[in-house]
């Protein structure tokens, strides 16, 4: 703040107002004390909580190693993590970068490039889905399948068109002699927590092989055990030929990744695509240990089973309430929906002492660490609950 209190940072986030100064585990802080149960992860990020000794450690001790070297250069911990990550999934090779955005724009140009180096097809055009969300770069705004982030930012790159989630005709409807691949979310989670039905999925797999079409899953929001798997696409029986990284991947320490099939390498020769941040041996040493970390405890299981409770607590205290709709996830992707728009809701829920995000204008979205206690889920859940009963009655007595 300048000395008048007003903010030197350009106002590209409204911003609840809430100062947090510090975290331990499913436990936040503000600037007066204030204590909190995290029960949004900023974001899906802090998939072990806040501060994990296990993460810490590691920063420490790559700290006090070297922090950057260019990618020039090998980086041993790169080709760690990049081992734990194609040991444990279907990929064959991994590119690193610093965000979700820039795992989502490489699968975009590897999609892309293999298609007009490799296959010398000319295809570029990609099918993703209305109330998708991709990114903020101009090629991932424009794979969203929302307009509100695209307004003011025309004119956009071409070669993406939109389909409705789950319908799997008019994805075909779509498919031409341009088209080089389907890109979709297992979970639209800034949709509104919207799984997708397992067999548009199949279905979807399907038309890849027919059409040769790459497949490619963001798994940006949904990765990292935050499903219940520990990556979303083992839930549909697929495997993708590309899928993305970011968010719960560091632990709370900024780090991205797309990873892809073995046969897609020769597209990304090199000098094709890179990054400067992408990969330092500080932020893959945290992403080595938070998905270490993530398998050895069995944190997706974990998830599953909390996931599971929650819904069904959830289902059981707001049962007959008239201002829910729907509640949906999966593993600890929850999303409660309302019958009207939730930003006051939300609101009330932080004055309580529990923090919660939308996804859209009336879903309550909840994504707790993974590692959240047992007792710190039942005492938010049950504040959550207490805001929306208390809410219903509000109205039913106007």
């Amino acid at each position: 703040m300048t000395e008048t209190g007003k903010s030197s940072l350009f106002p590209t986030y409204a911003r609840y107002p809430i100062t947090l100064v510090k975290g331990e585990g499913s436990r936040l802080w503000d600037d007066t004390g204030k204590e909190y149960i995290d029960l949004m992860s900023g974001i899906a990020v802090t998939n072990l909580g806040h501060a994990p000794q296990a993460v810490k450690e590691k920063l420490i001790e790559q700290l006090d190693q070297v922090w950057h070297v260019s990618n020039l250069f090998h980086i041993p911990n790169q080709e760690k993590l990049a081992t734990l990550l194609t040991d444990h999934s279907c990929a064959d090779a991994v590119f690193f970068c610093s965000t979700g955005a820039e795992a989502n724009e490489a699968a975009i140009k590897l999609a892309r490039r293999y298609n007009q180096k490799v296959l010398n097809n000319g295809r570029y055009e990609i099918i993703t889905f209305n109330m998708s969300f991709h990114g903020r770069t101009l090629a991932t705004l424009t794979a969203t399948g929302q307009d509100k982030v695209k307004e003011g930012f025309h004119p956009l790159p071409g070669g993406f068109v939109y389909a409705p989630y789950n319908d799997i005709e008019a994805v075909r409807s779509l498919v031409n002699e341009h088209t080089c691949a389907i890109m979709l979310e297992m979970v639209q989670g800034e949709g509104g927590v919207l799984p997708a039905d397992p067999e548009f999925v199949k279905q979807i797999a399907e038309l890849c092989k027919q059409e040769n079409l790459l497949l490619i899953v963001d798994e940006i929001q949904t990765g990292v055990g935050r499903t219940g798997k520990l990556f979303a696409y083992e839930h549909y029986g697929v495997e993708p030929d590309i899928f993305t990284l970011a968010k719960g991947l560091g632990g709370g320490f900024p780090i991205g990744a797309m990873l892809g099939k073995a046969f897609l390498a020769e597209a990304f020769s090199a000098g094709s695509h890179g990054s400067t941040f992408g990969g330092t041996p500080i932020a893959t040493a945290a992403g080595y240990a938070a998905v270490d970390t993530i398998i050895s405890n069995k944190l997706p299981e974990r998830a599953a089973e909390l996931g599971a409770y929650t819904v069904n607590k959830l289902e059981s205290k707001l049962a007959g309430n008239p201002l829910i709709s729907n509640i949906r996830g999966i593993g600890l992707l929850i999303g409660i929906e309302c019958t009207q728009p939730a930003g006051e809701i939300i609101s009330e829920i932080h004055k309580q002492g529990v923090l919660v995000i939308p996804a859209g204008p009336n879903v309550i979205r909840l994504v707790p660490a993974l590692t959240i206690p047992q007792e710190d889920l039942d005492q938010a859940l049950d504040v959550v609950c207490s805001v929306l009963s208390q809410k219903a009655s509000t109205i039913s007595s106007v």
